[in-house]
């Protein structure tokens, strides 16, 4: 294993900058790196100020909408439930959708973050077959309840099937909160990939998964896709005989750096599929310009039978209409709608039309946080507690001496390793990478999930 590359710093100060001041240094660095074929393989250290102030593993953990995914195996219909891992994956990126891009804090080997979620089972169930006539096809005339509201407003559809927001129900709408726990470790530095499972017991649902970023600047933007070891996020659905989605991560791009005013958005395809249902989905993002320019971030999708042994279809042009169950279509940062059968969006009626998600009201779940003094050492939250608190006291040189100093100590233990040729072993999952993408844990990570599971934080006996 070779010893990790230099970072590279920029010089700091405590003087406050603008955000205009804030861009024009992060393009300075990162014109160093044009022609760099991944910027993640060099892991460049920014400076304090351009910081958001929360570890790698905190901030991606993909439950920005933890109700969203608890509703996943509800349906009895297999269609269904596709719909309602759709409709989870339309909700894992809400802070992309509702704020700002942002460059968390890198992650150190060894280091770990853990966290639990409490959520109601709140979202509407998903029945298509509420939405079907007698023969099978779309019902004409939409719910029936909703008519008059269709007739007087062409843009509305018949059914919302969207998630609500996350803790506004009172005890009266919901019969029970469940307990969702994470565990994340960051288990390879040279590339830096990090293993993570989501566990919901009560519900028999469970996701897994390893994530790495590779990520190039092309002197106008970042493009950011899936590292080698990243496969996606893989749930399984206990309760329906171990029924597993696998799925998987477009390219994403940071632009608007030259303008001033930076943002995210996402290209190419997502896939989504199911070789208990045989049931794929393709999710096309799609980022033509609008008004004035204006990207649309939008998603054309469908979910179509397919053969697992001879998956060859990637693209939705690709599959044969007969094949085709369900349309999908909308701006994936506002609303998206859904509709049966092969018929594209643009050609359905209105009333069968139905929204699987409005973002427009929801905001990013909070996190139920262990308790500091139950923190290890190497936890997120303690391990860069002290950069964190010099970045919201604006004290920028002090929080980027005590990150480079936490940076060099991480290069002197790879160097030890060197030396002594020894090879790292994750302590909470079996694999470092590998696996077909889906890291096992090991029994110390088991014994910290299940305490997470009895809101217990206490690490002792364990580590």
């Amino acid at each position: 294993m070779s010893a990790p590359p230099p970072a590279v710093d920029a010089t700091v100060s405590d003087e406050p900058q603008s955000d205009g001041s804030k861009l024009r240094t992060f393009l300075g660095i990162l014109r160093r790196f044009i022609g760099v074929s991944d910027l993640a393989s060099v892991r460049f250290s920014l400076p304090a100020q351009l910081l958001e102030p929360t570890p790698n593993l905190e901030y991606w953990t993909y439950l920005d909408a933890p109700n969203a995914f608890v509703a996943i195996g509800n349906s009895d219909d297999p269609l269904d439930r596709m719909l309602e891992v759709i409709r989870f994956w339309l909700t894992k990126d809400l802070k992309y959708a509702k704020g700002k891009p942002c460059k968390p804090y890198n992650s150190c080997l060894g280091e770990f973050f853990r966290c639990n979620w409490e959520t109601e089972d709140n979202a509407p169930r998903i029945n298509t077959n509420e939405l079907r006539g007698n023969d099978g096809t779309p019902k004409k005339d939409g719910m029936a309840s909703l008519k008059a509201a269709v007739k007087n407003d062409k843009n509305a559809s018949a059914m919302s099937l969207t998630v609500p927001q996350h803790g506004t129900s009172t005890p009266a709408t919901v019969d029970r909160q469940y307990r969702i726990s994470y565990l994340t470790e960051q288990t390879s530095h040279h590339p830096p990939v990090s293993a993570f499972v989501v566990s919901c017991p009560e519900k028999g649902i469970t996701a897994r998964g390893f994530d790495q970023i590779t990520a190039k600047f092309t002197g106008t933007s970042v493009k950011v896709l899936p590292g080698e070891h990243n496969s996606g996020i893989f749930i399984t659905l206990e309760k329906r005989g171990g029924e597993t989605y696998q799925l998987t991560h477009p390219p994403a791009h940071l632009g608007g750096i030259l303008r001033g005013s930076l943002s995210v958005s996402v290209s190419e395809m997502a896939y989504i599929t199911c070789p208990q249902s045989k049931l794929k989905a393709i999710l096309h993002y799609v980022e033509e310009g609008g008004w004035l320019g204006r990207s649309m971030n939008k998603i054309d999708g469908i979910i179509f039978k397919y053969d697992p042994e001879n998956d060859d279809k990637t693209r939705v042009q690709d599959v044969p209409e007969e094949d085709i169950l369900v349309r999908l279509s909308g701006p994936w940062k506002e609303k998206v709608m859904f509709s049966l059968g092969p018929t594209p969006m643009k050609n359905v009626p209105p009333e069968e039309q139905h929204v699987i998600i409005d973002i427009g009201p929801l905001n990013v779940a909070p996190k139920i946080l262990p308790p500091e003094e139950k923190q290890a050492p190497n936890e997120s939250l303690t391990l860069w507690g002290g950069v964190t608190k010099a970045i919201l006291a604006k004290q920028f040189s002090q929080a980027t001496q005590v990150k480079v100093e936490l940076e060099e100590a991480q290069r002197e233990k790879a160097r030890q390793r060197e030396k002594n040729n020894e090879t790292w072993q994750p302590v909470f999952f079996l694999q470092a990478t590998g696996n077909g993408g889906k890291p096992e844990l090991t029994e110390k990570g088991q014994q910290v999930l299940e305490k997470a599971q009895k809101g217990e934080w206490d690490l002792a006996g364990i580590l």
